[in-house]
């Protein structure tokens, strides 16, 4: 039988397992972006615009990435200046800026993905497809509940069946982006993991 004292103290492990996992492949994505001359917060800016499609407002991409819209709105700034983003006024409604991305987004966006994509494989070779699984629904179980701690009143179940769209959206985006061009590349880069997108 387990005791509170073995649960605790399993709670606290756990925690820092998650917690040092997260910021190591922080680190990673830090290395790899680096290389093609973009920061971790611009390489998911430029993600989530592509996914969401553009025109994107910025309350749409602070709500997708999980942040403040103030702080997504300086990462703008930066990366308009940097002409990695254009802001265009909607000619609706004045009050409302949408972001698009620069060719030169684009172009850092692709091999950046690419590299990124291939570490992340490399890194989670050593689990089965069973256990890519199990700990994608142990994380979402965290994922929910910590949402639910900072939101209280939020319809998690609502969130929950918005996120359970088909993941066609994801694999065109791999495919644009994140998988190699060639078509030989494709069908070796094929041979190597079996990809599974929910």
């Amino acid at each position: 039988m387990t005791t509170n004292s073995e649960t605790e103290k399993l709670t606290l492990r756990l925690w820092r397992q998650v917690y040092q996992t997260s910021t190591l492949f922080k680190k990673c994505q830090d290395q790899i972006f680096e290389e093609h001359g973009l920061t971790t917060e611009q390489f998911a800016l430029l993600v989530s615009i592509e996914y969401l499609g553009e025109p994107v407002r910025i309350t749409d991409i602070a709500r997708w990435l999980e942040r403040s819209t103030n702080s997504i709105s300086m990462i703008v700034d930066r990366m308009v200046k940097a002409g990695l983003l254009r802001r265009v006024r909607d000619r609706g409604d004045r009050r409302t800026v949408n972001t698009f991305i620069t060719s030169k987004g684009k172009n850092a966006l692709k091999p950046a993905a690419r590299a990124s994509w291939e570490v992340i494989q490399k890194i989670m070779s050593s689990l089965s497809y069973e256990d890519k699984g199990a700990l994608f629904g142990l994380l979402g179980t965290l994922k929910y509940d910590i949402l639910g701690y900072l939101n209280p009143g939020l319809d998690v179940e609502e969130i929950k069946r918005k996120e359970s769209k088909p993941a066609g959206d994801v694999k065109k985006w791999l495919d644009t982006y994140a998988l190699p061009s060639t078509p030989q590349a494709k069908r070796q880069g094929g041979k190597k993991a079996k990809t599974t997108i929910r």
